[in-house]
């Protein structure tokens, strides 16, 4: 049975109707959900205290759904003056959806594009710029770290916690041992992070993802495992769409 036929691993922390598994679905593939990290509320103390004072801020960067989600549960109406940057056209559209629109979205759904896109935006000018960087329990640096070396203010607040998520190893286990997956997707850094706890994972690069999916990241990173598993890292296609 070819690679192709057989069903896809989506690791991301989605709904089963979720943006990556739906687009899988739409090419005529079977997903399976094994969601390498689940998404929880953080200690509401500390996002509270920053968003008290978000007048205070001139910019605020969002880098997930999850994210938009924390902080627009609290603060429903965006406060004149602010200004808001996302990280890829997902995140935007989720803002808009709920009535901000992102003032700053890169060509390139990553945290380094945001970065150069803010340098392009600032041009130098970016010393003592306060920015408020609500963000997972799992955040890489490169955002905040980033944005300081441009010379602003970063404060990177938990917005919310990612924890490693509740799999079923038995189910794992028997279908890459018996053959039966095409493909594990990985769609975020937390997912790829949370990977060694796939059972006797995965495995080798994909020589090519199916025709139309997700984009691929360059270099896709290889699992060690007994099988041989196609990975392919990848973002859902809203974050490249116009």
């Amino acid at each position: 049975m070819s690679s192709s036929s057989r069903p896809v691993v989506v690791t991301r922390a989605e709904a089963p109707d979720g943006p990556l598994s739906r687009e899988l679905r739409a090419l005529g593939l079977e997903v399976v959900a094994w969601p390498a990290v689940s998404v929880g509320t953080a200690d509401a103390g500390a996002l509270a205290a920053a968003l008290s004072e978000l007048a205070s801020y001139a910019w605020i960067v969002f880098a997930s759904r999850h994210a938009v989600a924390a902080v627009l549960d609290r603060i429903p109406q965006r406060p004149p003056g602010l200004r808001i940057a996302a990280v890829g056209r997902a995140t935007a559209l989720t803002l808009r959806q709920r009535g901000w629109l992102a003032d700053l979205v890169p060509e390139e759904a990553s945290a380094g594009a945001l970065v150069a896109a803010f340098a392009s935006e600032w041009k130098g000018a970016a010393a003592g710029t306060r920015v408020l960087y609500p963000a997972s329990s799992r955040a890489l640096p490169t955002i905040a770290a980033g944005l300081r070396q441009l010379g602003a203010v970063v404060n990177q607040v938990e917005a919310y916690r990612t924890e490693a998520g509740t799999l079923d190893v038995a189910q794992c286990r028997a279908l890459i041992e018996g053959g039966g997956l095409g493909a594990v997707t990985f769609a975020s850094p937390s997912a790829a992070i949370a990977r060694p706890r796939l059972p006797s994972a995965a495995p080798r690069r994909a020589s090519s993802p199916p025709a139309g999916a997700v984009p691929p990241s360059p270099r896709p990173q290889p699992l060690r495992g007994s099988r041989s598993l196609p990975t392919v890292c990848c973002k859902p296609r809203a974050e490249t769409r116009a």
